[in-house]
């Protein structure tokens, strides 16, 4: 249900990390599947999902692209490590305060890079198929506010209207 920017990107960037060997992925907030589909092959060993809303595990059949899914809010679960840590989507849907802090968590999961994919540009969006948690909190961000914001952030690439960011850690 997100928008394709960026995620051909991120893709690239995590294939490049599993040249010496394959990657282990926790997907926050999986939605659809999205990153489970387009990470899908030998250069991702584990993938680990993060969902909040329970319908859509069923509803999208998280459980066959996933090694494990987690159904609860990515800002209270334990978070397990993982090579990769994927926020795709995500951060509009809580306040600043709660991405921040999100944020550093998935850092400190991460054993080689964490990927935050946002938009950039106003992006209103009210709930989806009876899910309070599709609102967008804060659908202000920009690349300048990203930059500002999320400590870390090396590479990007910006679309029109998402722009996706890596820390390596």
């Amino acid at each position: 249900m997100s928008s394709t920017e960026g995620k051909s990107w991120t893709r690239d960037r995590v294939f490049a990390l599993a040249e010496e060997g394959p990657v282990s992925v926790l997907d926050i907030g999986p939605g659809v599947g999205t990153y489970a589909k387009l990470l899908a092959g030998p250069h991702v060993d584990r993938l680990t999902g993060i969902e909040i809303w329970q319908p859509y595990v069923d509803t999208y059949r998280l459980h066959e692209y996933y090694d494990e899914i987690v159904v609860g809010d990515a800002r209270k679960v334990d978070l397990p490590d993982a090579d990769v840590v994927i926020i795709g989507d995500v951060a509009e849907h809580m306040t600043e305060a709660d991405a921040l802090t999100l944020w550093e968590r998935c850092t400190a999961a991460a054993r080689k890079a964490v990927y935050l994919s946002i938009p950039i540009v106003h992006y209103p969006q009210h709930e989806i198929e009876g899910n309070p948690h599709e609102i967008h909190v804060d659908e202000d961000w920009n690349h300048e506010r990203v930059l500002a914001s999320f400590a870390g952030i090396g590479a990007y690439e910006l679309g029109g209207e998402v722009g996706v960011y890596e820390r390596r850690v």
